[in-house]
């Protein structure tokens, strides 16, 4: 059904590629006008902003400005995150590299979310949804201690949060994805295919998904459809966090 987000404001950070691109462009073919927020100059959007979403007066100009040049904002994408080579075991991961990971992953999550919701009260309620992953539901041999840790407060954040305004017309969700194909996922392979290839096995569906397949989950969050879910979970993985075993046969295509 097309028109699904007609007449709403979006903000989507981390959007210039991966999961926050595919996202801009669902949300637009849902009708939606969107503000696309990147460190990276040339974010897509109907308004394309560099900010440094770790620092909170970065944050709040960022929604003066949606509101001052699209108008009322009624979702609010924090998908913004990273996951570098340093971050590793906890036994190798130096503190720089876990405040690092904490501040883009984490801080910024807190901070969109602190500047982003009065802007959905103003106008009557509305949905956040931030980019969690499942690595917060399950535990890795291939440790990102710092991201997994990150990960894990934006899924209980957005839990709490999703609680604390129910009644008030702001519907908050955590998106977990499974493995997706994105630039960071071919780089992994490109250095380290044994490592890759660990996260493969797992897949029950025997692939990695795709942005795209994301994007529809974030749509289906952000629009009415979604109307009775908050404070949850949305698990988007191809079964990997249901699975004991995966099955035998080819691999999905």
């Amino acid at each position: 059904m097309a028109g699904r987000l007609e007449g709403k404001v979006c903000v989507v950070t981390g959007a210039s590629g991966g999961i926050g691109a595919a996202t801009v462009e669902a949300f637009r073919r849902e009708g939606a006008r969107v503000a696309g927020a990147d460190l990276r100059e040339g974010a897509p959007g109907d308004l394309s902003l560099v900010v440094d979403v770790t620092v909170e007066g970065a944050v709040r100009d960022m929604y003066t400005r949606v509101r001052e040049e699209l108008g009322a904002i009624h979702v609010l994408f924090n998908n913004a995150g990273i996951s570098p080579d340093d971050d590793a075991s906890i036994l190798e991961t130096g503190i720089e590299a876990w405040q690092r990971v904490q501040d883009v992953n984490l801080k910024s999550v807190y901070l969109c979310c602190k500047h982003g919701i009065p802007h959905l009260l103003d106008c009557g309620g509305g949905s956040v949804i931030n980019t969690a992953s499942f690595v917060a539901t399950l535990g890795a041999a291939t440790s990102q201690v710092s991201y997994t840790a990150s990960k894990g407060g934006v899924l209980a954040m957005s839990r709490e949060l999703g609680v604390e305004f129910a009644r008030r017309g702001v519907r908050v969700n955590a998106l977990s994805p499974g493995p997706v194909d994105t630039p960071l996922l071919r780089e992994l392979f490109s250095k380290d295919p044994e490592r890759a290839a660990r996260r493969l096995v797992h897949v029950p569906m025997g692939r990695f998904g795709r942005p795209e397949e994301m994007a529809l989950a974030v749509v289906f969050l952000a629009s009415d459809e979604s109307s009775f879910i908050t404070a949850t979970n949305f698990l988007v993985d191809g079964g990997i966090s249901g699975a004991y075993v995966t099955p035998l046969g080819e691999p999905a295509s």
